[in-house]
């Protein structure tokens, strides 16, 4: 399996259960952007074209659905809970998990609103500042400290999105209010979420599947007080196709939720992130496909530096690394000049020289040339370099004299080798 940080638990595996892994990633990869682009412009399209003005309803169906689905998941043991039951979580667990259902459903709530007002592309590029919410709450409420590089990167995320509100073409200052509460909402449901997930141990999809009732009922109440029913057609006086595009919709919600999951599982935080860059452009795309939305010059600059900003933020520490190595590379330390440059084929000072034959022929230039063995030009090192230091020094200078082979410690002198001084 693969941590939330990419590193495999299961190093040991052989390269056979790798493809299957690979298969999976790339599945839930297709199906996250998919979702992750259709879902706000199909959501877009059911209030623009359908003049479906009920977004807190069109939410609350999204929340049952959830339960549903991660119901029969859980029921059918597809997903395994690290925290049991609900019984088994604590008072204080239920707690967060309650209110973490409040900023789901109102971050949800809010941003479906405010589509009811605003360009998909505007809500685009301001959702493009969550990174910036989540940064400032979880610097001032949770004392975090960041890399200098992602404080860096909101002057352009901040400026970017001042030009893309500046060159909003329909801009509308109730649409505006609603987009930026969801993003700030947004930005404190990832921190609640992070602080379940790492002390509580929950699961992710048994997480969403506890959230989504609390988030369920709140959202039903909200619609039935809010929205105006008087004004609420027949079902059966609407569009057939209108209740294809909103279960579409729910289903896509669902999914969009699950497959970040196995991403999250499969690679990592910082992956998903990443791949958001594409699925921002990809609603770009298709707000400009689908409904024809206008994007000023402003609005074209704003959005460029919106997404280099994000780039910047999210690949932060990938690039402190690859400064830190090229700042490496420039300051070398230079060599000692007390050091011996053969010192690296120097035998061990604690074994003897005349032992280790695999060793090079070479001596200390502090030694005495005349207490080793210099080999001649003409013999093998291996066979002539093997005088231990300790021999007598004299050895090798009188045996040249007289005699022309030194016996063999277990032979007759005498057969052997005669002296010359006793033949004429």
């Amino acid at each position: 399996m693969i941590t939330t940080d990419g590193l495999s638990k299961r190093e040991a595996t052989p390269a056979a259960g790798r493809p299957p892994e690979m298969l999976h990633l790339l599945s839930a990869v297709f199906v996250w952007l998919v979702t992750g682009t259709t879902i706000s412009s199909l959501n877009k399209w059911i209030f623009a074209v359908y003049n479906f003005r009920y977004p807190l309803l069109l939410s609350a169906l999204h929340m049952l659905t959830a339960i549903v689905v991660d119901y029969g998941l859980i029921k059918l043991r597809v997903v395994r809970r690290r925290a049991g039951t609900e019984q088994d979580l604590t008072a204080s667990a239920k707690f967060k998990v309650f209110l973490l259902s409040l900023t789901f459903c109102a971050s949800i709530a809010f941003g479906n609103v405010g589509l009811n007002y605003v360009q998909l592309s505007f809500a685009q590029m301001i959702y493009t500042t969550t990174p910036m919410f989540t940064l400032a709450i979880s610097t001032l409420v949770l004392g975090k400290q960041h890399h200098i590089l992602k404080y860096t990167a909101m002057m352009p995320i901040c400026l970017g999105a001042s030009f893309s509100v500046m060159g909003e073409v329909q801009f509308d200052q109730t649409g505006c209010f609603f987009v930026f509460a969801a993003t700030m909402l947004r930005g404190v449901k990832s921190i609640q979420q992070s602080i379940l997930l790492q002390e509580e141990k929950i699961n992710s999809v048994f997480l969403l599947y506890l959230m989504s009732i609390p988030s369920f009922c709140i959202l039903a109440v909200a619609a039935l007080v809010l929205e105006n029913w008087a004004g609420l057609e027949s079902p059966l006086q609407y569009d057939r196709h209108l209740w294809v595009f909103i279960l579409l919709s729910c289903l896509g919600s669902v999914l969009y939720n699950l497959a970040s999951c196995c991403v999250i599982t499969l690679t990592s935080a910082v992956t998903l992130h990443i791949l958001g860059n594409l699925s921002v452009v990809g609603n770009l795309l298709l707000s400009q496909l689908l409904f024809g939305s206008e994007l000023s010059a402003l609005s074209c600059a704003g959005a460029a530096l919106t997404l280099t900003g994000i780039l910047i933020y999210q690949n932060s520490e990938l690039i402190a690394r690859y400064l830190d190595t090229r700042r490496g590379r420039h300051t070398v330390p230079e060599p000692d000049r007390g050091t011996d440059r053969g010192t690296d084929r120097l035998p061990d000072p604690g074994t003897d020289r005349g032992t280790d034959r695999d060793t090079d022929c070479e001596t200390d230039r502090d030694t005495d040339l005349n207490t080793d063995c210099l080999p001649d030009h003409g013999t093998d090192c291996d066979t002539d370099c093997d005088t231990d230091r300790d021999t007598d020094r004299g050895t090798d200078l009188d045996t040249d004299r007289g005699t022309d082979c030194l016996p063999d410690p277990g032979t007759d002198h005498d057969a052997d080798c005669k002296p010359h001084s006793k033949t004429d």
